[in-house]
């Protein structure tokens, strides 16, 4: 069974390595760095094959430094993996504004094509970090989840508006819906580079998914 990780924050917020210490900011930069490479390699690597070492390496620094940080390259991924899943906070306030006619539909569009940047941004940790999920990680199934909570548990509340208004049928289970739709739009952004090499653009697709997420979610409420 997977270790569970190190904690990388203390009690008042602060970074801290493994010993406990608060990081300084010469500190902090060095572990910034090991991410960073730790991110680049696996562009090209998959995780089972990245060592330390190769990352010690591209940073310049060496297997002493890392493990300062991190008791393996898993715990940077993880790191990385919750750093990059918090990001999607930033497509939060898309829920804010009322979802309704042509502006909100242009709303709903802004957060399909949010999603798929979120995606082409840090597509290689998130590929390691889903397929480590669906092999039985827990540590990246919990830093999945959260991270998609951010879109479902809005979705969700999008979703039980309209059904008490009438719009969405009573058989919809609201979370249930918002978890399909944020799986939509996950699998699509993906692998919408694949899907292009068939003749659709990413403005065919993100007008289409864009249309299924408004539909599901608004209801008869339009």
């Amino acid at each position: 069974m997977a270790s569970e990780p190190v904690p990388l924050l203390d009690a008042g917020g602060a970074l801290v390595a493994l010993d406990g210490r608060r990081l300084g900011r010469r500190a902090q930069a060095t572990r910034r760095k090991l991410l960073d490479a730790t991110a680049e390699l696996l562009q090209t690597r998959r995780l089972l094959d990245l060592t330390v070492v190769e990352v010690a390496r591209r940073v310049g620094t060496s297997p002493a430094s890392f493990y300062q940080y991190f008791q393996n390259v898993d715990e940077a991924v993880l790191a990385l993996a919750a750093e990059i899943g918090g990001q999607l906070g930033e497509l939060v306030p898309l829920f804010e504004r009322p979802w309704r006619g042509a502006a909100g539909f242009e709303t709903c569009k802004q957060l399909v094509a949010g999603y798929i940047d979120h995606w082409d941004r840090h597509r290689a940790v998130l590929r390691v970090r889903d397929l480590a999920a669906a092999e039985g990680d827990q540590r990246f199934r919990a830093a999945r989840n959260e991270s998609m909570s951010l879109i479902t548990d809005r979705l969700c509340d999008k979703i039980a508006d309209a059904q008490r208004a009438g719009a969405v049928a009573p058989a919809i289970t609201p979370y249930a819906a918002a978890s399909a739709m944020v799986a939509m739009m996950g699998r699509v952004a993906a692998y919408h580079r694949e899907l292009e090499s068939r003749g659709l653009t990413e403005d065919d697709l993100v007008e289409t998914v864009a249309r299924i997420v408004f539909q599901t979610v608004m209801g008869k409420r339009r």
